[in-house]
């Protein structure tokens, strides 16, 4: 079927985009075990899909941002994508019962916030360059996301810009059979509050006064995550 043909499509890219032989993936997986894990749970590609989605939303923040500040929401105990960009200023926002210790993120302001209330973004208004949420959107309440949706748009500067990434709609079943494989993390997956098509994804967007022409959305990892790039 289309979805087993998918699955190992999607293997064999990160197979490669790993290079590793069959020696070499021993080596690597000892050696990511010893880092700190890129998101909750276990998956045997979570470090990896962590950093393409790092590099596509990378790809996305205009050069000229990069020397105002960014806020990561959902950017977790190991804040993969904050750790490899360039920006004069970096915050991380998430859920901590305590906030990590560790001298990689030094450079990085990790600030406790917990996504079950309808509470304001602890941010001023119009004082964040960028905004990006990667793999978080899903894990979000309905109910709460338009709310989260108009706080991003008030604390993004005019010309800000709102970096997401999340799971394709049609993806949910194959996204389900990876973690039973333990390719993915099922803690992550079986926390998914919902699933976003890009239809749906812009409707959020421009009730949230943003701009339909100034909103653009694609694809990548061969269909399987959709990008979305909305500019204040």
């Amino acid at each position: 079927s289309y979805r087993v043909r998918y699955i190992l499509i999607l293997f064999k890219t990160l197979h490669l985009e790993a290079e590793c032989s069959v020696k070499g993936i021993t080596t690597r997986f000892i050696t990511v075990a010893k880092k700190p894990r890129a998101t909750r749970g276990y998956g045997l590609f979570e470090g990896l899909l962590a950093r393409l989605r790092a590099k596509k939303a990378n790809s996305l923040i205009p050069d000229s941002a990069r020397q105002g500040c960014i806020l990561d929401i959902g950017s977790g105990t190991n804040p993969t994508f904050l750790n490899t960009i360039q920006f004069k200023e970096k915050v991380g926002l998430d859920r901590y019962e305590v906030l990590p210790n560790n001298p990689i993120i030094d450079d990085i302001d990790l600030r406790n916030w917990d996504f079950s209330d309808k509470r304001n973004l602890p941010f001023d208004n119009n004082s964040m360059d960028v905004i990006s949420m990667l793999a978080v959107f899903e894990h979000i309440d309905p109910d709460q996301v338009s709310y989260l949706v108009s706080e991003i748009w008030r604390v993004l500067k005019p010309g800000g810009v709102f970096i997401l990434t999340i799971p394709a709609r049609w993806t949910d079943p194959i996204l389900h059979l990876l973690a039973k494989f333990r390719l993915i993390s099922a803690h992550e997956i079986n926390d998914h509050k919902d699933t976003y098509n890009k239809a749906k994804l812009l409707n959020i967007l421009t009730r949230s006064d943003f701009l339909v022409q100034n909103v653009r959305v694609g694809y990548f990892e061969l269909g399987l995550n959709i990008w979305v790039r909305a500019t204040k």
